[in-house]
């Protein structure tokens, strides 16, 4: 009997979008307007950027941000388009794997149906935002802990019966605590206790990803930005899927800021050249979902 549960649906269009060569390129929203920006512009969904959300609610990236006000934004999100939604929920916004279901089970009822789950480990008071924290335990989670607390999220999507696509995250190469051994190793052990594909953030030499392509089994998800490979690059090395991060939070930022300081310094507007139509925005935003 075919299930009729529409997030169950949503959930399984979401994981077919995840093709090797064919990739799902998602370009992060971090609040409702990114959000329906990102839809208008054809994605095949839309998915959140943890550090471009916690700014948006005035916290720094990097674990710092409480769990009801983070999902509470992806709620907003999910709300606010017809395409699937995953929402990066950094480690998980809990210290343990019993949290990490429970946060699981607060990313289903927000109404996102994939999660990106990272391994870098931001150690409390006093993380210097490197991944070294007052207790010094290095950048990374053990292996084995970070693969049950990707097993407690699974468990919970299960017991709900959706099909969440789990995106296991892999600091290695961003955070320079290994290469592409350690980074399979880890693959292997995050996928055997139920992710369902693996982001490798900083990976975007060809030969690095290629060899990622080759040895990971699932889902290859690589982050571009200025100077990265092209999509259709990566597509031919086999990836299967493709974010911007934070990338275009920042670039939204930058505009910010320069207008400001022009407008406050020289008096003069030239930084707003090329801002989208107000008609077409307030129309945009202000129709029915």
């Amino acid at each position: 009997m075919t299930n009729q549960n529409p997030t169950h649906e949503t959930a399984l269009a979401f994981r077919a979008l995840h093709i090797p060569g064919r990739p799902l390129v998602l370009p992060n929203a971090w609040d409702t307007a990114s959000a329906r920006l990102v839809e208008e512009a054809g994605a095949s969904a839309v998915a959140t950027t943890s550090a471009g959300l916690a700014w948006d609610l005035g916290t720094a990236d990097g674990d710092r941000l409480d769990r009801d006000r983070a999902l509470g934004a992806v709620a907003r999100v999910a709300a606010a388009v017809r395409v699937p939604v995953s929402a990066d929920i950094e480690s998980g916004y809990a210290k343990d794997a019993a949290g990490v279901g429970d946060t699981i089970r607060a990313v289903l009822a927000a109404g996102a149906v994939g999660v990106n789950i990272e391994d870098a480990l931001y150690d409390g008071e006093g993380d210097d935002g490197e991944g070294v924290g007052d207790g010094g335990r290095g950048p990374l989670r053990p292996v084995a802990e970070q693969a049950e607390r990707i097993a407690a999220a699974r468990a919970a999507a299960d017991v709900a019966g959706v099909p969440l696509f789990i995106n296991a995250r892999i600091d290695t190469v961003l955070r320079g605590a290994g290469g592409v051994e350690e980074t399979l190793e880890r693959a292997a052990a995050f996928l055997a206790a139920g992710a369902d594909g693996i982001f490798v953030p900083g990976a975007v030499d060809p030969g690095t990803v290629k060899s990622l392509v080759a040895g990971v089994e699932g889902p290859l998800n690589v982050l571009v930005g200025p100077g990265a490979p092209s999509v259709a690059e990566l597509a031919a090395l086999g990836v299967a899927r493709i974010s911007t991060g934070s990338s275009i939070a920042q670039a939204a930022h930058a505009v910010v800021r320069r207008a400001a300081r022009e407008l406050l310094s020289a008096g003069t507007y030239d930084s707003l050249a090329g801002g989208l139509d107000y008609a077409e925005l307030n129309t945009l935003l202000g129709g029915a979902r």
